[in-house]
């Protein structure tokens, strides 16, 4: 069921996910790395309200633009976790996990932008 590729390759499509993004994103998208993970931890999973058999597909870990004031300066930025081997498990072709690569990453870049998950569901990112 799972749709697997190489690590090069799954970067490969995230990086392609980033470069189509529109130019008013795109040059936000400089100030918050995206990271490629195996799976999520169990701390990660639970963060989020989900149990160990659950997949996890990417997580924005930082505070929402729409949220930062002086008070934040100093903190650790936010990143965009992506995490291959989840993502894998809910494909099963090559065009599922180039759809999947690129809404998950339009999803976290989302939260990093202040979209809730009602927003991301409406605009389908959810």
């Amino acid at each position: 069921m799972a749709y697997h590729v190489r690590r090069a390759d799954f970067s490969r499509l995230v990086e392609q996910a980033l470069a189509e993004l529109p130019e008013p994103f795109a040059g936000y998208i400089e100030e918050v790395p995206v990271e490629i993970r195996d799976r999520p931890t169990s701390k990660q999973l639970r963060s989020v309200g989900l149990s160990e058999d659950e997949l996890l597909l990417g997580l924005y870990q930082g505070i929402p633009l729409t949220e930062l004031s002086v008070e934040h300066s100093g903190r650790v930025p936010g990143v965009i976790l992506i995490f291959q081997e989840d993502v894998e498990l809910a494909c099963d072709s090559e065009a599922e996990l180039v759809r999947e690569v690129r809404v998950t990453v339009l999803h976290e870049l989302g939260h990093h932008f202040g979209l809730d998950e009602e927003d991301l569901e409406r605009l389908g990112y959810g």
